[in-house]
Parts: C-alpha cells; sequence; structure tokens
C-alpha cells in the first residue's frame, strides 16, 4: 500500500522511468544470464546503453546513473537491480519534497525561507549572531 501512495505521487515521466528500470532489470536478472557469453554481452550492453538514454530523457542527468553502467564491471554484480535502485533514488527526493508541501494545504512559503532567492542584506558590518 506505501508502494502505491508512492507510485501515484509521481509524474508521468517518472512512473515511465520505474517501469522501464524494472523492466530492464528483470530482463538483466532473469533472461540475460541464460543466453549470453558473459561480461561482455552485446546484447547487456545494448540493454544498459538504451536504458540509460532513456533514464537521461525522462528524469535528467543523474550521478546515480554511474553504477548501473558500472556494475557491469564487478563479476555477479548484474544480479543487484541496479537501474530500480538509481530510479528509486533520483525519484525519492523529490516526491518527498512535493509531498511534504501538500500536507499542510495552507502552508505559504515566506520569501525570506524560499530556497530559490537568497537573502540579501544591506551592506555594512554583519549582524550580531543569534543566541
Amino acid at each position: 500500500m506505501l508502494f502505491l501512495n508512492y507510485f501515484k505521487s509521481l509524474k508521468p515521466e517518472q512512473r515511465m522511468a520505474w517501469f522501464i528500470a524494472i523492466a530492464a532489470d528483470a530482463l538483466q536478472i532473469g533472461a540475460f544470464p541464460l543466453f549470453a557469453e558473459g561480461a561482455l554481452s552485446p546484447a547487456d550492453s545494448l540493454l544498459d546503453l538504451a536504458v540509460g538514454f532513456l533514464m537521461v530523457r525522462l528524469l535528467g542527468w543523474h550521478f546515480a546513473f554511474l553504477p548501473s553502467f558500472a556494475a557491469k564491471l564487478i563479476p555477479g554484480a548484474d544480479l543487484f537491480p541496479t537501474w530500480t535502485t538509481a530510479v528509486w533514488f533520483v525519484t525519492r527526493k523529490q516526491v518527498s519534497a512535493h509531498t511534504g508541501a501538500n500536507q499542510n494545504d495552507n502552508f505559504t512559503p515566506s520569501p525570506v525561507n524560499s530556497p530559490s532567492e537568497p537573502e540579501i542584506l544591506p551592506p555594512g558590518p554583519a549582524p550580531a549572531p543569534r543566541r
């Protein structure tokens, strides 16, 4: 039930990224070891390149995608769902920030606390530290 609420709170692009990541990991864990010729499998490499391209198009560039490519270099690491983990890592902060603001419908951010605009202090000596 918790995952269903999380999934409903995602944007359509994020949901598509989840579907692609789960499908790619299912193929890499379940099907490719049956007919692939080892760590240098062309099918596995093509799948990783295609999924990486789609993830960047859907979610934008993020450093969490790098371990999914690097897992190919470590024997046995392809048995871990790296794409699903990377998508979860990228989307978890976006969803928690989005749902945190919706929990209180009367929430109005003040201009001083707005993260997009820094507080501009007047010229002169620094104010005394707060205690």
